[in-house]
């Protein structure tokens, strides 16, 4: 959200309070608390006709404070509040002053601020300036009849910032304007399907603003030397995570928002799909299967898409008994494969689904503000929205997906869940502006937490599309509605590393595009980017991705990659087991494990595969390349070359290979016994 014009001035129907003088600075138990004054003090009548301003600082954590900003003190508390781990007992906290300022100072994380004079706040890491909210950076805004509170940051000459969920612009940030309001709008545009109100500095700290719902992001644009951010209302709230490294950062991010839990070692296993519009019944799933299965491509999940349910009654959960008369049997005959089976679900009711009237009569459905129910005539005809904020709508909907888990069904892929209405009345009163975002939380937790009770911890597992801050604890999520270009597969690896800066350790994507029809060139490319990520998915939308569908070297090269990727399996395992631990991501931005290289701050055509393994993918059709090789010793792992990094590197390939470097000086012995594949069956 724009309010100034430069300078100077404000743009057209702003006008802003700033606070400039400092009136009171006070230490109640291990809070900090300041309160900025709006006038500059000259008399006793400065101080009428005012607006006060106040900020008070705590620690929760270790190298974590947290500011919440106030203007009027009694207005209630809005719902629902992201679900923070509040109540950790940080024992590293001090709070003291001098006769010229006062301190919060929480493991190496200070925060440092006047004690009278000119308005301004400043934090510190190991006694270094890291960044400050500086005068005229916090105000209060009134544009077009709203209320915001704004702060910024500053930045440093030559601070990047990333994250804000899984964006698919530009992976640095600087110079973009975000706005943290889920939409289904694919991959190729500022539209994003998780977003979280959470960067990482290349500085090594991270910023959570505390605000399940819009929050607009000025990121050294606005003000181009300052991250901006906003929202509606009379407060604002963000925590400041100190590093010092950007992995230390998302480590304190995850243990107060979550973290990702352990999956089950099939769900890293190949997913394939009966894909979106295509037709098919049980004769084409069981003969799609055992092709695979002759091609020596074994698949560790089968996926039913929409169409296992009945048109127009999108969600019923009912099998469509024309195309699929015996489901158990057909269930059972997938299993005895050592297949597991997905089903696609959603959070909306088809007013022509068996479910509605039940729903409506028990009041299960967001209602309008003249108590109907709130229907919309988008993705089906009269479709209702579930209050996951009413415990018994809850219980309700995953009573009929614990049918289906009893049935032989094991995971779900909980589509949609972002074009929520922002005017919706909520069981519990929630704050429909607040829940818009928030909504994708309860959903995909609704449904983790079923699996959790139905199948144990451990066997747990999603394929999400939309998320928000915390969304990580139900994983996985795959990046949404992409396209079968070159260009496509591109933003779809930005959008990906810029999720795992924010938090979220598992991510997959539609391998070769789910719009159009991938050439069998970009197939078989995409293949070994998707089959060397952390989970693994072939999906289309008006087509199958069965590879003989391409040609028949296409089958060929899924299953060398897929081949590879068992191979694999020890180190992503013990990968995971760093995303469990610390919320590290599994497939990372190249920055993450080597900050310190000025290179690394831009690339986002490679990236890192936990610590040891680099990947670059190719993004065109004549097979070259041209990435970067940090320093240090590496090993090729398809061709056993040794190189020395430090450089650029220009290279092609066939499809049977792609630049997938070992760091020698950290290959765990998991990756040490990988064997190559043979290319033949």
């Amino acid at each position: 959200m724009k309010f100034e014009e430069g300078l100077w001035r404000l743009l057209p129907d702003v006008e802003a309070i700033y606070p400039r003088t400092i009136t009171h600075v006070s230490t109640e138990g291990d809070a900090l608390t300041v309160s900025g004054y709006d006038h500059e003090i000259w008399s006793r009548a400065s101080y009428l006709h005012g607006t006060l301003i106040t900020v008070r600082f705590t620690a929760p954590m270790p190298d974590v404070i947290r500011v919440q900003i106030k203007h009027f003190k009694g207005r209630k508390p809005r719902l629902p509040e992201f679900d923070l781990d509040y109540e950790q007992n940080n024992t590293d906290v001090e709070v003291g002053s001098d006769e010229n300022e006062s301190w919060l100072k929480s493991g190496g994380l200070t925060l440092r601020v006047p004690n009278e004079g000119n308005w301004h706040y400043s934090f510190y890491r190991d006694g270094a300036l890291l960044t400050q909210s500086e005068m005229k950076a916090l105000g209060l805004f009134q544009k077009q009849g709203h209320t915001y509170m704004r702060d910024q940051l500053s930045l440093q000459v030559g601070e990047m910032v990333y994250g804000l969920g899984e964006r698919f612009a530009s992976f640095v940030k600087n110079g973009q304007s975000v706005d943290i309001w889920n939409e289904d709008g694919g991959t190729m545009s500022e539209y994003a399907y998780k977003n979280v109100p959470f960067y990482l500095s290349s500085q090594g700290y991270g910023v959570l603003v505390n605000n399940p719902g819009r929050v607009s992001f000025e990121v050294a644009s606005h003000h181009v030397s300052r991250v901006q951010f906003s929202t509606e209302g009379h407060e604002l709230d963000y925590y400041i995570f100190g590093g010092p490294t950007m992995k230390d950062a998302l480590d304190q991010y995850t243990a107060l928002s979550g973290r990702p839990p352990v999956l089950p070692e099939w769900s890293y296993g190949l997913w394939l799909t009966t894909s979106f519009t295509t037709n098919y019944n049980e004769v084409d799933i069981m003969a799609n299967i055992e092709r695979m299965e002759a091609s020596g491509i074994p698949i560790s999940v089968f996926h039913f898409d929409c169409f296992w349910m009945r048109e127009l009654a999108w969600v019923n959960f009912i099998w469509d008994e024309r195309n699929f008369p015996d489901p158990e049997g057909m269930l059972r005959r997938i299993k005895e494969k050592g297949i597991k089976v997905c089903v696609w679900i959603n959070p909306y009711v088809a007013e022509d689904s068996e479910m509605f009237e039940e729903g409506q009569a028990q009041g299960y459905f967001l209602q309008t503000q003249t108590g109907d129910v709130y229907q919309v005539d988008h993705w089906q005809p009269g479709m209702a929205f579930v209050d996951f904020t009413n415990p018994d709508a809850t219980d309700w909907y995953c009573g009929k997906l614990k049918d289906l888990l009893d049935m032989g069904v094991d995971c779900f892929k909980t589509d949609f869940g972002e074009r929520i209405p922002d005017d919706a009345v909520y069981h519990n009163g929630a704050d429909p502006v607040r829940m818009h975002n928030y909504y994708t939380y309860l959903y995909n937790q609704a449904v983790f937490d079923l699996l959790v009770r139905e199948r144990g911890e451990g066997e747990a597992v999603l394929f999400a599309r939309s998320a928000t801050a915390g969304g990580q604890q139900f994983p996985v999520h795959w990046g949404g509605d992409n396209s079968s270009t070159y260009p496509s597969m591109a933003e779809t690896l930005r959008g990906g590393l810029s999720l795992g800066l924010s938090g979220f350790g598992y991510w997959s994507h539609d391998i070769s595009g789910f719009n159009d029809t991938a050439s069998p060139d970009l197939y078989k490319r995409w293949v070994a980017f998707g089959l060397l990520s952390s989970h693994s998915r072939l999906h289309g939308a008006s087509s199958a991705r069965m590879p003989w569908l391409f040609d028949e070297e296409a089958v060929d090269v899924l299953r060398f990659y897929n081949r590879l990727k068992q191979q694999l399996m020890p180190y992503l395992m013990e990968t995971a087991q760093e995303s469990q631990q610390h919320g590290w991501p599994m497939l990372r931005a190249m920055i993450l494990e080597y900050p310190e290289d000025p290179t690394c701050r831009y690339l986002d055509t490679q990236y890192m595969l936990g610590a040891s393994l680099l990947v670059a993918p190719i993004f065109n059709p004549q097979g070259d390349v041209t990435y970067y090789l940090p320093a240090g010793e590496w090993r090729h792992l398809l061709t056993g070359e040794l190189a020395t990094g430090g450089s650029w590197r220009t290279e092609h390939y066939d499809y049977f290979g792609l630049p997938l470097w070992v760091r020698t000086a950290q290959c765990p012995p998991s990756l040490a016994n990988v064997v190559v594949p043979e290319v033949a069956l």
